[in-house]
């Protein structure tokens, strides 16, 4: 299993994607929330079944909740898709047989109960594997292979099950039954072209960094 990581930094973005510097994870995701970059993944199998992860009961937000497979933080100029393979080593013990960014511009920003806040631009992967998780029970309580259809099917009938951020991809990503569909104000997240353009230059040439 991958070691943790040792950094505790995350990349901030202004309105526009660009970088505006690092700040620390506890000051990014506090009462006053720095937008920042991060990704999603979702693991399938060869039979087309997706990963989902149960959030352990020890983390600081959304504990116990069902979620996509995995999310992360690069590190400072760290390659986007080397951190998402080091990120499935740490929490899933998997190596990633297959890697491709689904949505360029996932933006969304949301509060837990506990005080957590996620202010993230969000870049969504799409991975495979053929191996089985050894999940880090730090990080994940549970898991299981389901199919995609069948979860978009139950994140929109119980929305309250899913981390708030699975519930929005939802809505947006064809694997899991979404069409596209408009994203109001009310959730918070954007998935504009403007938005999609700003990330075009990193995910064609250069997605193996961070930022330019």
């Amino acid at each position: 299993m991958t070691k943790a990581p040792a950094f505790d930094e995350v990349e901030l973005l202004d309105e526009q994607g660009h970088s505006i510097g690092l700040a620390t994870k506890a000051s990014a995701h506090g009462p006053d929330p720095l937008r920042h970059l991060a990704f999603s993944c979702h693991v399938l199998t060869g039979r087309g079944e997706v990963l989902i992860t149960r959030r352990a009961l020890s983390q600081s937000g959304w504990p116990g909740v069902w979620s996509n497979s995995f999310c992360g933080h690069p590190e400072a100029a760290e390659p986007l898709l080397a951190a998402v393979r080091r990120r499935a080593g740490y929490e899933l013990g998997l190596e990633l047989e297959h890697l491709e960014l689904s949505w360029p511009m996932f933006r969304f920003r949301t509060m837990h109960v506990s005080g957590a806040v996620e202010a993230e631009a969000c870049l969504v992967y799409i991975a495979s594997t053929s191996r089985q998780p050894t999940v880090h029970p730090a990080e994940i309580m549970d898991h299981a292979w389901v199919d995609p259809l069948e979860l978009g099917r139950s994140i929109r009938l119980t929305p309250s099950v899913f981390s708030p951020w699975l519930v929005l991809q939802a809505e947006l990503l064809p694997l899991l039954g979404g069409a596209d569909r408009a994203v109001g104000p009310r959730q918070q997240a954007s998935s504009g072209a403007d938005d999609a353009e700003t990330y075009d230059a990193r995910t064609n040439d250069a997605l193996e960094r961070v930022l330019k």
